[in-house]
């Protein structure tokens, strides 16, 4: 793993700093895409893999970031109770203009757009966790409980 420059890696990067934390974005040589792909390429479990998967309110269309362990699927119902509306899966132009990044790049920071976050419980049960950090090959390692801080969110039951 090498130390990534880049816009979209210099924007999490800066936004960790500003947060007040100072984890090393790295670029990984293989693509973390996919949960899987990002377990392969950082040697961890796949439950230890962040996915930032974004949505919108069906009526409101508000953005909202669930934050889930590479394990997990969303309950998409349980999600729509959790911020009183149905949700649906938002399309790649709506997460890019919401959160500034390309599906398989969304950091849980430096998003463009302040949004409703909830972060899956499951991802409470490990002692570290790996975030992407705005390209599909750049992550940073961090602990769940620096997660729920840096990111401010809602711990919450998603699958």
């Amino acid at each position: 793993m090498t130390q990534v420059r880049g816009s979209s890696a210099d924007r999490v990067r800066a936004a960790l700093s500003d947060l007040g934390f100072e984890f090393q974005v790295q670029e990984l040589a293989h693509s973390t895409r996919t949960a899987l792909e990002a377990a392969q390429a950082c040697r961890c479990y796949v439950g230890q893999i962040v996915k930032s998967l974004v949505f919108k309110g069906s009526v409101s269309q508000r953005p909202i970031l669930a934050i889930v362990s590479g394990a997990n699927r969303v309950d998409e119902k349980k999600l729509g109770a959790l911020v009183g509306e149905c949700v649906e899966k938002a399309n790649a132009d709506y997460v890019r203009d919401q959160t500034g990044f390309a599906i398989g790049g969304v950091a849980p920071v430096g998003l463009a757009h302040t949004m409703d976050i909830l972060i899956d419980e499951d991802l409470l049960q490990y002692d570290c966790i790996w975030a992407a950090a705005g390209t599909p090959h750049a992550v940073f390692r961090v602990t769940p409980s620096d997660l729920v801080k840096m990111t401010a969110g809602q711990v919450v039951r998603l699958k």
